[in-house]
């Protein structure tokens, strides 16, 4: 294995600045497409796991207005994806959030935004790992025909070792790059929306049926977020709502290895965002029409079933045969974002040590699968731990951590929309297209994120905040939340110290030229 020797060079007219960052990093360029793009985007969101993790929990917030819940978190991710595409066609760099920031900020404002990128990966990559895990054992129960397999995901020592196991499969997988199991990609992502089809299409066939008594019939009042009855409920739940739609920037992420990649993986972005909204609208209609939002039997609501709703539901909706299949298509949701999900810290974790914001062996690429590896296995290692010791400490680690990841996306979401309106003030007025994608949107959708930050900050203090669990009479959310933002600012520090270039500015700067590599 070489280090790339790094060096500035001014570009020269008509070069492709994102080829010249893909030589400095020795990325796999030009290996994926439009479609390729699209499919890391929702792969890595996981629609379906996302669903069966939070539409108890939104319910339980917003009641029947969960769909419109969902409208509401489209909003903001739908403006702070123009600010991406605008910021990437100027800059298509898999640093994304980070470089663009520093960019427009400077080091240490960028350097906390890569963190929040990076830290509510790990939130979420552990998330997936739990997930799958129990999906795995309910599975396998299913299969086997033996209650006793499907508990054996209650056994706290025989979860964390598969969940370890199942990080340590995908980490392999994405060492060795992206193309390694495009195929498979394509038709898991494929799997989830056909049985998330299919689940929709025989909830609303059975809605008010006399086997399922808490169905509710469809209002359009489910699609006003101004119903919610307080404030403080309308934000937790936005909270959970955006969190369903993290992920999508996996497709800038990815920008060094796309054709077309100032273009491609913007458009590839606002695909994914598309199909997104179109699943979690339908998926949550039909699911409040077949059982309701209560929390009684098997209402969305019910705290007993609210972290697991697919679980709950399999049976009773789709009946026992292809009921199976709603396990497979959780189960194969989070497997295939486990795998996607590494592609955006990995890369952010690149860039920044490319750029001296980060030791510099995480800069070095696999020779032959060009991809960050070192970068990589750090992410699967931290994901095991993590998960692991939240595991340990809380019973309710799956349902406070995606409340405190949440907070971590509003955070590098809305700096990196900020980023956008500031970077690009001067084009603001020059024409009408530049003052709405580059200022006006951004500056809207950053505004919004924001909002929901600085009130859920404020929510999370209580310890009813998240499944209730708390630290010293403090919500665990909080402390979840605002510790690990902290520990960034630790991290910086010491950083800060061992590379004082980056910090004083001399690395990066918003006329930094394109980058170039020599072996």
């Amino acid at each position: 294995m070489t280090q790339l020797d790094v060096r500035l060079k001014a570009p020269e007219p008509g070069d492709d600045a994102s080829a010249e960052g893909m030589r400095a990093k020795g990325l796999n360029g030009n290996s994926v497409g439009l479609l390729g793009s699209a499919v890391i985007g929702v792969s890595t969101v996981a629609p379906v796991y996302c669903l069966t993790s939070t539409l108890g929990s939104t319910a339980g917030e917003v009641g029947v207005q969960m769909p419109a819940v969902f409208l509401a978190g489209f909003l903001p991710m739908l403006l702070v994806a123009f600010a991406y595409r605008e910021l990437n066609k100027a800059m298509p760099d898999c640093g994304t959030s980070f470089t663009w920031t520093v960019q427009a900020f400077g080091p240490r404002v960028g350097w906390m935004c890569g963190w929040g990128l990076v830290i509510a990966t790990i939130i979420v990559l552990s998330n997936l790992a739990g997930v799958a895990t129990s999906y795995f054992w309910l599975l396998a129960g299913e299969i086997t025909g033996s209650a006793s397999v499907a508990e054996l995901d209650g056994n706290k020592f025989v979860h964390i070792v598969t969940c370890l196991a199942l990080i340590a499969i995908a980490t392999v997988i994405s060492y060795r790059g992206m193309t390694a199991t495009k195929g498979l990609q394509y038709a898991l992502v494929a799997l989830q929306l056909l049985v998330l089809a299919v689940f929709v299409a025989m909830a609303f066939s059975k809605a008010g049926s006399a086997d399922l008594p808490t169905s509710a019939d469809f209002s359009w009042s489910w699609l006003n977020p101004f119903a919610v009855q307080s404030f403080a409920a309308f934000t937790a739940g936005l909270s959970l709502s955006i969190f369903m739609y993290w992920g999508w920037d996996a497709c800038l992420t990815a920008n060094e290895e796309t054709s077309g990649s100032s273009r491609t993986p913007g458009r590839a972005a606002l695909v994914a965002m598309i199909v997104l909204v179109g699943s979690y609208l339908a998926t949550g209609v039909a699911a409040q029409m077949v059982v309701g939002s209560g929390d009684q039997g098997l209402g969305l609501a019910n705290p007993d079933t609210s972290d697991n709703v697919f679980a709950a539901l399999a049976g009773p909706v789709m009946g026992p045969s292809l009921g199976v299949l709603l396990f497979v298509a959780v189960l194969a949701s989070a497997a295939a974002s486990l795998q996607t999900t590494f592609i955006p810290v990995a890369r952010t974790v690149l860039a920044m040590s490319t750029y001296e914001a980060l030791p510099a062996s995480y800069a070095r690429v696999h020779p032959r699968f060009r991809t960050p590896g070192r970068a990589t296995v750090t992410a699967g290692v931290a994901t095991g731990v993590f998960y692991t010791v939240m595991t340990l400490v809380s019973e309710h680690v799956l349902v406070d951590t995606i409340y405190a990841l949440g907070l971590m996306i509003c955070f590098y979401y809305a700096l990196t929309a900020f980023a956008c309106a500031w970077y690009f003030r001067a084009d603001l007025l020059k024409s009408g297209r530049d003052l709405m994608f580059k200022g006006l949107f951004p500056l809207v959708g950053g505004a919004l994120l924001a909002a929901v930050f600085v009130k859920t900050l404020a929510d999370m203090w209580d310890p009813a905040y998240g499944s209730g669990s708390s630290v010293l009479g403090v919500g665990s959310v909080f402390v979840i939340g605002v510790g690990l933002l902290a520990l960034g600012v630790v991290i910086m520090c010491v950083m800060r110290r061992r590379s004082p270039a980056f910090f004083r500015g001399e690395v990066l700067t918003r006329s930094t030229p394109a980058l170039v590599a020599e072996d």
